[in-house]
């Protein structure tokens, strides 16, 4: 089930399969596929299972089909490394090229991709900015104003409940900056009680948790690892 929330007087919807929607825009926004990790990860001798990338697609196709969105913006990372883009089989390639049709398609350059992939479609960009919303990747310190919406970070939560301690991806926010969830198959995450959330959210923040349906949780209620 979906979450809507205000989002610097922005009506925005969390997904719990790690996605944003803003309504206005008809926008969809993910963040760090990490596309091609698999195969990357071989390239140096550590094999895993190489299906990562056909995982992530099947999990984006559901999302654009359910929202029917006019522009997609991937936050970076959206391949493993600069080579990824290359490495995709033939079949991946053309379900993006048809994710991509009939809307306009955003990739913002991460810190492991920070060229234009190749032969992937779609716009390249280091920053997007719109409407007093700033997508990037990697969340300013110094923003001020406005909306940020960024990745990089792979936000997690840790809670307890009455089925024990449980760590989830999810989206971290307050009415002015969301750090989304790791989108990609393989991507891990970072708790978001660590140290390099704390500049982000001086007075706080909540945690949207990924589920059958997203659970918000107060900071207080947040444990480290």
């Amino acid at each position: 089930m979906r979450r809507a929330f205000a989002l610097g007087g922005r009506t925005a919807e969390a997904d719990p399969r790690g996605a944003l929607h803003l309504l206005e825009e008809r926008m969809l926004v993910i963040a760090d596929l990490h596309l091609e990790k698999g195969s990357s990860y071989a390239r140096r001798g550590v094999f895993l299972p190489p299906y990562d990338t056909h995982a992530t697609l099947d999990r984006l196709d559901r999302l654009v089909a359910d929202y029917a969105p006019r522009v997609v913006v991937a936050l970076g990372d959206s391949f493993h490394d600069g080579g990824g883009g290359g490495r995709l089989l033939d079949a991946d390639r053309e379900r993006l090229a048809a994710l991509q049709r009939g809307r306009q398609w955003i990739w913002i350059a991460g810190n492991h991709d920070p060229d234009p992939p190749e032969g992937v479609g779609g716009d390249v960009m280091d920053e997007l900015a719109l409407d007093g919303i700033a997508f990037r990747h990697i969340p300013t310190v110094s923003h001020s104003g406005g909306i940020e919406i960024a990745g990089h970070l792979h936000p997690v939560a840790k809670v307890a409940g009455r089925g024990g301690v449980v760590r989830r991806r999810c989206f971290a926010l307050n009415e002015s900056r969301c750090v989304l969830p790791a989108f990609g198959a393989y991507a891990g995450g970072l708790n978001v009680r660590d140290a390099a959330f704390s500049p982000l959210f001086p007075e706080g923040l909540t945690a949207h948790v990924l589920g059958r349906r997203l659970f918000a949780i107060a900071a207080p209620l947040l444990l480290p690892d």
